[in-house]
């Protein structure tokens, strides 16, 4: 008998505040819910590694979020976590997922963070990769900008954005070479996939990546920081921190930021950037098993 091919995810749409929002679903409808929630200029395609995984004990469905991949970019150019944490909430709420479990990274993280805390009853579990933020900083290198202060940085990044065209490759190998040069981490196999499922061909044959330039742009004010520990005090599903020993992130413990959390683990994971599930995946697949209760044979 001639073996099939491995069947990929389904695309399908969503709307949250009148954009046309993307994901996709890799079956098992039958199955617990489970998000894998990408992070900031990437897409729900780099989680492909990780749902094959999981496919076969949940079902699976990996976002993209406002303004990245195939989901539709804000007419204002403006993008903030208010927003990504509603669409995140919206598809949740219209697909009756909840209670879900979510796998989410970096930005990705932080959303399903402040979700988690606004609607604990709707999380089953959370992992989430290096998605506390930067960490406190010292007394002494707090930013003493004023909100007026804030807003004019804020104005005056938005004017250099409105001008900023994307960058635009030759080839596709030009731009397979871009995102091998952002990860050394990473297999000639990875880069191509992320690659490939990344980018855009533009009319004049070039090639863009997907996703909208003012990502790059945070608002001139968020939740504090004391707003943002109050919702992670307030998550009580099972959580796992987990963090690259070769990535910028800091262990959550050793800044005080884990005791904001009821029922939290960290995972430090060696070898291994901000990218962890790429950087380590079989590491990172058995470890995130054993903490779902699903432990691999």
């Amino acid at each position: 008998m001639i073996a099939q091919p491995d069947p990929g995810p389904t695309s399908r749409v969503y709307f949250s505040q009148r954009l046309r929002m993307h994901y996709v679903d890799w079956g098992n409808p039958d199955a617990p819910p489970m998000i894998l929630l990408h992070g900031g200029r990437d897409h729900c395609r780099n989680w492909d590694w990780v749902a094959r995984a999981f496919r076969r004990d949940y079902h699976v469905i990996a976002p993209d979020l406002r303004g990245h991949g195939d989901s539709a970019w804000s007419a204002a150019g403006h993008y903030t976590m208010a927003n990504y944490v509603y669409d995140l909430a919206q598809l949740i709420h219209q697909q009756k997922l909840s209670p879900v479990t979510i796998i989410a990274h970096s930005l990705g993280g932080n959303i399903a963070l402040r979700y988690s805390g606004i609607y604990p009853e709707n999380v089953r579990r959370l992992v989430a990769i290096e998605g506390l933020g930067p960490g406190p900083r010292a007394p002494d290198a707090a930013t003493p900008d004023t909100i007026a202060e804030r807003m004019r940085a804020w104005i005056d990044e938005s004017r250099v954005y409105s001008g900023r065209q994307p960058h635009r490759y030759k080839t596709l190998e030009d731009a397979h070479a871009r995102m091998r040069e952002a990860n050394a981490h990473l297999s000639d196999e990875q880069t191509r996939h992320l690659t490939e499922h990344g980018i855009n061909q533009n009319e004049d044959g070039s090639y863009s990546w997907k996703f909208d330039q003012y990502v790059r742009l945070w608002p001139p004010y968020d939740m504090t920081r004391q707003m943002i520990a109050s919702l992670w005090s307030s998550i009580v599903c099972p959580t796992q921190l987990v963090y690259g020993e070769e990535s910028w992130a800091k262990h959550p413990a050793a800044d005080g930021r884990l005791d904001c959390f009821k029922n939290a683990q960290v995972l430090a994971v060696p070898n291994a950037g901000h990218w962890v599930h790429h950087d380590q995946l079989d590491f990172f697949l058995r470890q995130v098993r054993a903490f779902l209760g699903h432990p691999m044979a």
